[in-house]
């Protein structure tokens, strides 16, 4: 499961450009918490710690608690907005999570076993068709990545997504074919783009 933050936020009673302006002379910023069914909370955040939390990565698919007032409340970041020239984080909306919530979220790709695998060894280019894929997942246990062992992969091979084991509960958006994740491409052959390798599996069907 992906690994959570933690953040202490103040409930806000004044919204707008002037409000936000004041928010970050004091080192905050705005952000909003929604969903499960209750009205929507706007709340004010510390910079620094979210924006730590940002450049960890996996900013949108890690469960967060935010504590506001002394109450806690599981959330997901859904959307971030940055300063166009700075940047810098200025303001976050954070879905609540509830019991039996599910998420479409991006999951990574990795890749292991790449010093071991048959095709790269002879020459062969590992050419990732798909660097994340979507998914619905079970909120409270979001995988962090979708793992590919290449250690019996030869040049030519495809590397579909039932080629991973997918986390309980877990399943691709798209649902009507076994999709292409990646190649190991032969030597010199060129590398295929993602719509390129999209346009071949549709042609498939």
């Amino acid at each position: 499961m992906a690994s959570s933050y933690e953040l202490k936020a103040t409930a806000r009673d004044r919204v707008g450009k002037g409000a936000a302006r004041a928010l970050r002379r004091e080192g905050l910023i705005p952000a909003v918490i929604y969903g499960d069914k209750k009205p929507a909370l706007p709340i004010s955040i510390p910079l620094k710690e979210t924006s730590l939390a940002l450049h960890k990565g996996g900013f949108l698919t890690h469960i967060a608690t935010v504590e506001v007032d002394g109450a806690k409340h599981q959330v997901i970041a859904k959307d971030f907005q940055l300063h166009p020239v700075r940047d810098e984080l200025l303001h976050v909306d954070f879905l609540r999570v509830g019991k039996g919530t599910t998420l479409t979220v991006d999951i990574p790709v990795h890749f292991i076993n790449e010093e071991t695998c048959p095709g790269i060894k002879k020459g062969g280019m590992l050419n990732v068709v798909r660097h994340t894929v979507e998914m619905n997942v079970p909120a409270t246990a979001i995988p962090e990545a979708l793992v590919f062992d290449l250690a019996k992969a030869d040049i030519g091979d495809t590397l579909h997504i039932s080629a991973t084991t997918l986390p309980e509960g877990a399943h691709p958006t798209i649902t009507d074919r076994d999709f292409t994740v990646a190649t190991i491409a032969a030597p010199g052959g060129g590398v295929k783009d993602d719509e390129e390798e999209e346009t071949e599996e549709a042609g498939e069907e």
